[in-house]
């Protein structure tokens, strides 16, 4: 009896081991393009009083631009204007070498769209949008189905912020490294 009892335990220990262990799987979100950005820019009367940013940012309009094209011939060019000490307009988006727009772009659009749910002309407002309304790239929320283009916005946000902490306004030039 006590041997039937033990086998019991195990097995229910086990079984609930292997139902934990497949519910809990990797979040694996994937998305297709390399770096983040489509245009749109936000401009907003920002009333957050919320604002996580430790120091007061200096007015001016802040820039961060990628050096190398990607594998898919875009790179990223992205600006905040902080005024009054608030971040009021954000601006995000891929260029190709002829100056177009990722979102733009209709063709990658329609590819994004297909593959994941949405594409550039949704996901770079979204995010321009958490970054004027909540003052804080740590807050902004990664968009689903766009993971590495809000991981890449959320850190080179942090970088323009960092500059309008020193009120720094030259040009941010991230020299990123392109795979092939």
């Amino acid at each position: 009896m006590e041997f039937k009892k033990t086998l019991s335990t195990a097995t229910l220990l086990l079984a609930s081991t292997f139902v934990l262990a497949a519910c809990g799987g990797a979040d694996t979100e994937t998305e297709t393009e390399s770096s983040a950005a489509a245009s749109s820019e936000v401009v907003v009367e920002s009333s957050s009083e919320a604002s996580s940013t430790a120091a007061e940012l200096q007015d001016g309009t802040y820039t961060l631009v990628e050096k190398n094209f990607d594998t898919r011939g875009w790179k990223t060019e992205f600006s905040i204007t902080v005024v009054d000490g608030k971040i009021t307009a954000s601006t995000y988006e891929n260029v190709n070498e002829a100056g177009e727009k990722k979102s733009e772009d209709a063709e990658y659009q329609a590819n994004m769209t297909g593959k994941v749910g949405l594409g550039p002309a949704e996901y770079f407002p979204a995010l321009n949008n958490q970054l004027v309304e909540k003052q804080d790239p740590e807050a902004v929320e990664v968009v689903t189905g766009a993971t590495n283009s809000s991981e890449t916005f959320k850190k080179y946000a942090q970088q323009l912020v960092d500059a309008a902490t020193v009120g720094e306004t030259d040009p941010i030039e991230v020299d990123n490294v392109v795979e092939e």
